[in-house]
């Protein structure tokens, strides 16, 4: 039986070799043979690029594309002071956390400076997935149990621990047994306003079900704006009740920032504080380093010392100075830059541009986002709100043939998850949204 995953296969290639060109027909096939058959291409024509600048990319043919998609390159693909940062202390020195090294404290002294002071403490890893490996690890050792709650449509990461809380992979991927799912705080499909209490109440259940089973209640880890699960960033503040009912339960709330974290939301630094709220452990990941595997678990120190009290932790590079060199220079960009200003007055105008199609496209049933993360919902019936994923896929693929790269997200496939590198501009608008507007004119004809 073939399973597939919202986030892997939703848009990917399909073995069509005929509408390749020669040259990248023979590329796939190379691919095919060498690499594993877990792996999965964008597009049904995938896309070969060669080179990126900024909010840009080009193929091997020289077709430039405007990246609406890439968040692992936050500052712009290949930025000058980041690519400087790098090679300087790659000439230099790297090696592990084992040794004395200013850098690596330099730079957790300026990260925290950027978190709530109750978060004084960082560990360093190479990806997200072992950054949420990790916090999962510390929450269960924190607790005392092992039951970890996830939203429906959650991706964190693909150890064994991380996949086993990330419903997004698919049904090939069977969920942990002690964790459990709630239903995302989706206010455009529950028709709750007021979802704060909502959520709450749907991990408050869950809870109960896991001691009814005997199951000793860990954490949760959530995605400050639920990316997989179709991009829900408001009401702005209704994590704190999610946040309430975990402490009241004796769980930790874990904040799964490598989405919405590095200034992107706009309003905040790092999407939870966007909600006004203390999660006990943040993690961070791929927009962290411009795509220097780098990542990190911070938190409270009292929660991690009932991790480390027991154990040690090393992880060979994780934290080592080149990418500690490339994490620096991404917060220079950021602050030097203003892309956190940037990103939530540009933001807001994007999003004002598309609700303006909305007149003209009936199949454009929400308009949804903070800064530069926005969630375009398409449906079948604006009235019912019935998810159009068909619509959707078909979107994107002719959005690529316009040389704009993005995906879908949610459980039903049909929102648009435009999360273009940072320093997308007010130029970049009418580029996305008269592809948009192209689109949904020709896919109504």
């Amino acid at each position: 039986m073939v399973t597939r995953s919202t986030i892997m296969d939703t848009n990917s290639f399909r073995d069509d070799y005929g509408a390749l060109s020669a040259s990248d027909s023979a590329l796939v096939r190379r691919r095919e043979a060498s690499l594993g058959g877990a792996y999965r291409l964008f597009y049904r024509r995938p896309v070969h690029l060669v080179r990126g600048q900024g909010q840009y990319l080009w193929d091997a043919d020289g077709v430039k594309y405007l990246d609406v998609y890439n968040n692992v390159a936050s500052v712009g693909h290949c930025h000058p002071h980041v690519v400087e940062a790098i090679a300087r202390q790659a000439a230099t020195l790297n090696t592990h956390t084992r040794y004395l090294s200013e850098i690596i404290v330099d730079y957790t002294e300026r990260l925290k400076k950027t978190l709530p002071a109750q978060i004084d403490r960082a560990m360093y890893m190479c990806t997200g997935s072992e950054a949420n490996d990790f916090a999962i690890r510390v929450a269960q050792q924190y607790s005392g149990g092992e039951g970890i709650i996830v939203s429906k449509e959650a991706y964190h990461g693909t150890s064994a621990l991380t996949s086993g809380v990330s419903p997004a992979l698919g049904s090939g991927q069977p969920i942990t047994a002690t964790a459990r799912l709630v239903d995302a705080p989706d206010r455009y499909r529950t028709g709750v306003d007021d979802i704060g209490p909502w959520f709450a109440q749907r991990i408050q259940e869950q809870i109960d079900d896991m001691a009814a089973h005997g199951v000793r209640f860990a954490g949760v880890l959530a995605d400050s704006i639920f990316s997989s699960d179709g991009v829900l960033p408001d009401p702005v503040g209704y994590l704190q009740d999610a946040v309430d009912v975990v402490h009241r339960n004796g769980g930790v709330f874990i904040a799964d920032e490598v989405q919405p974290g590095f200034a992107r939301t706009g309003d905040a630094f790092w999407g939870f504080a966007r909600h006004g709220v203390v999660p006990d452990l943040v993690t961070m990941g791929k927009p962290m380093g411009n795509g220097i595997p780098v990542s990190a678990v911070v938190g409270k120190s009292d929660v991690l010392a009932a991790f480390s009290d027991h154990l040690p932790y090393f992880n060979t590079f994780g934290g080592n100075p080149v990418a500690m060199a490339a994490a620096q220079g991404v917060l220079d960009v950021i602050e030097q830059e203003g892309l956190q200003e940037h990103a939530r007055v540009t933001g807001a105008a994007l999003r004002a541009e598309l609700a303006g199609l909305m007149d003209a496209h009936p199949s454009i049933g929400d308009v949804r986002g903070a800064g530069l993360f926005t969630g375009l919902e398409l449906v079948a019936d604006r009235g019912t709100r019935e998810p159009d994923g068909a619509l959707a896929l078909d979107v994107i693929e002719r959005l690529r043939d316009r040389h704009v790269l993005t995906s879908v997200a949610g459980p039903h496939g049909n929102v648009l998850k435009l999360r273009p590198p940072l320093p997308f501009d007010t130029s970049d608008i009418d580029w996305l949204v008269g592809a948009i507007d192209e689109v949904l004119t020709e896919v109504s004809r």
